[in-house]
């Protein structure tokens, strides 16, 4: 199995889905397993499509959640910054970091 081959089984799966949807699909899926092999059983593909899923809907809320507090950190005076408000940094920070690694594939760095 290739990019090609799995690109064409979503695009089957998901006749509606936008290229952009189906080459980012590719990249998450081919990051989810130790062998492509892995993807060419229905059943294996439709479990990593669902965890993949999952994993990006968590991500995709966590960096809104985030989103929301820097945009209320870049109204304030940051020679005024709490503790609390460094730690809303740090936090936005591993959220971001998380993300590129799903769309790396490499494992999380712990921190």
């Amino acid at each position: 199995m290739n990019c090609h081959d799995l690109a064409a089984r979503i695009e089957r799966m998901q006749p509606d889905a936008a290229p952009r949807d189906v080459a980012r699909l590719c990249l998450l899926l081919t990051n989810s397993v130790d062998d492509l092999r892995e993807l060419e059983d229905d059943e294996r593909l439709s479990e990593a499509w669902q965890q993949v899923g999952m994993r990006l809907q968590a991500a995709t809320d966590q960096h809104a959640a985030m989103t929301e507090e820097l945009e209320s950190l870049a109204r304030l005076d940051p020679s005024r910054f709490t503790l609390d408000q460094v730690w809303v940094l740090v936090r936005a920070i591993k959220v971001q970091s998380r993300i590129l690694q799903m769309y790396v594939g490499q494992p999380p760095v712990e921190v």
